[in-house]
């Protein structure tokens, strides 16, 4: 007598009923979080990386008067000759800071330096190089236009315009752009309060000699580095050991003390994987397993006010989720506009590996071959406990969840690490 013993689905398995897809649950995490409400008003220096909260409307005209683009002189468009020569009389000098404080006249020109104001009467600027110079007067000829080498009032931002808008990211260009409006404090989103712990009995800290059957915690150094590259304040929590009321406390303390909880291990179903369970009980979970690899068993739900990330115990799984699940949810959490994700196609210089089921994110190395064309290749071995591999890749290559084994010299699609991390 033949007896068939029922199997549930396994994080192994590449097809999942309850397995969310990738593009499903990115929708879920994006319907249900909205930004922080809280804003304060910061210098300047104090605002990189941070989230505006306000539109910025500019008060003043960028540039704030005419002048001059290149170093040269300044004339009246009428005294260009249309063939030949003309010769003007140099009546004076405008410097950057010190304009020239008369009317240009015809038959008259002035000396002009970059970025100094362009004097009355005046309205094109011809470039040192092309003129002749002896004593105070000035030999020019043909081919130059009207209005030539000369910014106007307003031409980069008018008075009274949106400059920058909010939820715009705050790097060293906005700085300098609010820096050139005379704006000397911005609006923004308050930092981020995100706490995040691992769990097991077999990890150990860095700097203890390990026993039989433990291991180093590296994932909490991975999400601390994702984490800081994000500028939000961290929670560190630590190793939690893998004992039900354990777990269960330092959930309440993370959802006491931040605005995203985030976890590594314990989301599968071993008999000493309390996570998922304690959720269940505490919060809510709106989905545990996305049909991706790495990374099938991902948790996402809230506990009491936090949102809750619960990424999968393999290193390489970690760092996967977390940048296509995890960062974008926090960003939004921060208030940031929603920024796509860079992604290209190009042929994949040998021959991979795949099975229909879930969407698969190998680690890849995109580099310019002999030729100069971008192409894509493997770093080796994919398993998710690798983590040497994400060090040597700059890319994930993007497998759809339906293809299969994919041949040398196809195309593929990539995501670059600079653009996502």
């Amino acid at each position: 007598m033949n007896t068939t013993i029922p199997v549930s689905p396994s994080c192994c398995d590449e097809t999942d009923p309850n397995s969310l897809t990738v593009e499903q649950a990115l929708a879920k995490i994006d319907e249900l979080i909205s930004p922080v409400d809280e804003t304060l008003n910061v210098g300047l220096q104090d605002a990189l990386h941070a989230v505006l909260a306000e539109d910025v409307i500019s008060p003043i005209n960028v540039p704030p008067y005419r002048n001059s683009a290149m170093d040269g002189y300044a004339v009246r468009s009428e005294d260009l000759p249309t063939d030949d020569t003309a010769s003007l009389r140099v009546v004076g000098t405008s410097w950057a800071g010190t304009p020239f404080e008369g009317k240009v006249k015809a038959g008259e020109c002035i000396r002009i330096m970059t970025g100094a104001k362009m004097p009355d009467g005046a309205d094109t600027v011809i470039m040192q190089e092309h003129v002749q110079r002896e004593g105070d007067t000035l030999t020019l000829g043909t081919g130059h236009c009207a209005g030539q080498n000369v910014r106007h009032a307003g031409e980069d931002i008018a008075r009274g315009k949106p400059v920058l808008q909010a939820g715009k990211h705050i790097g060293p260009a906005e700085l300098g752009l609010l820096a050139s409006l005379g704006v000397p404090t911005v609006t923004v989103k308050r930092k981020l309060k995100v706490a995040f712990f691992s769990t097991g009995d077999e990890l150990r800290p860095v700097g203890e000699v390990l026993e039989e059957g433990q291991i180093y915690d590296s994932n909490r150094y991975s999400l601390f580095g994702m984490l800081k590259e994000l500028d939000v304040e961290i929670i560190d929590l630590g190793v939690i050991p893998d004992d039900r009321q354990a777990v269960e406390d330092a959930f309440d303390r993370a959802a006491e003390l931040a605005d995203a909880v985030i976890t590594s291990g314990g989301v599968s179903v071993g008999d000493a994987d309390f996570v998922k369970e304690t959720l269940d009980r505490l919060g809510t979970v709106n989905f545990w397993k996305i049909a991706m690899k790495p990374g099938k068993p991902l948790a996402f739900g809230k506990i009491r006010e936090a949102f809750f990330f619960g990424l999968p115990g393999n290193p390489v799984s970690v760092m996967s989720t977390f940048y296509l699940f995890t960062q974008p949810a926090l960003q939004r959490l921060m208030g940031q506009d929603k920024v796509g994700t860079l992604s290209l196609k190009v042929p994949c210089s040998e021959a991979l590996k795949k099975r229909p089921g879930r969407t698969d994110y190998q680690r890849g190395i995109l580099q310019r071959d002999e030729r100069g064309n971008m192409t894509v290749r493997s770093v080796g071995k994919q398993a998710s406990h690798i983590l040497s591999g994400m060090s040597q890749a700059n890319c994930f290559i993007v497998l759809p969840r339906e293809s299969g084994n994919i041949e040398a010299g196809s195309l593929v699609e990539v995501m670059p690490f600079r653009g996502l991390m």
